[in-house]
């Protein structure tokens, strides 16, 4: 007669503050499945950072590493900082870059550009359109995947930083995707609504 015992890791649902996930949400508790037990190894696999990367999935079932796509558009020459949006309700990417106004200005200047302030020159079409195109370049120069270009951009002079929210407070600050979410939400919102008006079929995104 044989007798078998199984070794069962030990399995708990912890709070991941920064994308506002906890434990005691409901319906449905969320946040980042630990396991331990003596058949786990120890730390995540290879690497931490990648191994925990934000990817999210587009209508169409492409999935986007957001952080990547928003490493290329980082060497854009109208700004440094970037946030690449996407979800499972559409087709596409879309941006939004906080502009360095010098260089912006100087830009305008040259294209002959008249605004009032800083706000209506990043709202202006050939603005946005003349960053879109800096954008697409990078892209295409990194060799993005078709899916991988945002499809529209939305332009703001205020930094991403950690006292508006949107930077964790680390050594190599990133982007809070939630609360950017959150603060770009009308933005996100009208660029959408801007891609469904202008090219309304899904095939075109891609």
């Amino acid at each position: 007669m044989y007798s078998f015992y199984f070794v069962l890791p030990e399995v708990k649902l912890v709070d991941v503050p920064e994308m506002n996930y906890t434990s005691e949400d409901r319906p449905y508790p969320r946040g980042e499945i630990c396991v331990r037990g003596p058949i786990v190894f120890s730390g995540y696999h290879k690497d931490e950072v990648q191994t925990k990367k934000n990817i999210f999935k587009l209508a169409q079932g492409e999935y986007i590493a957001p952080e990547k796509v928003e490493n290329v558009y980082a060497k854009c020459k109208f700004g440094a900082q970037c946030f690449v949006y996407g979800d499972s309700f559409n087709s596409s990417l879309v941006a939004v870059v906080s502009v360095d106004p010098d260089v912006l200005k100087a830009w305008a200047a040259n294209e002959g550009i008249k605004y009032n302030d800083l706000e209506e020159l990043c709202s202006d079409p050939r603005t946005r359109a003349a960053v879109l195109a800096d954008l697409d370049a990078l892209g295409r120069e990194a060799q993005l995947r078709g899916f991988e270009f945002a499809k529209a951009v939305t332009l703001v002079h205020e930094p991403f930083a950690m006292e508006n929210g949107l930077l964790t407070p680390t050594f190599k600050a990133s982007i809070k995707r939630p609360q950017a979410k959150a603060y770009f939400a009308k933005a996100i919102a009208d660029m959408y609504a801007e891609l469904s008006t202008s090219d309304p079929s899904p095939q075109k995104l891609l």
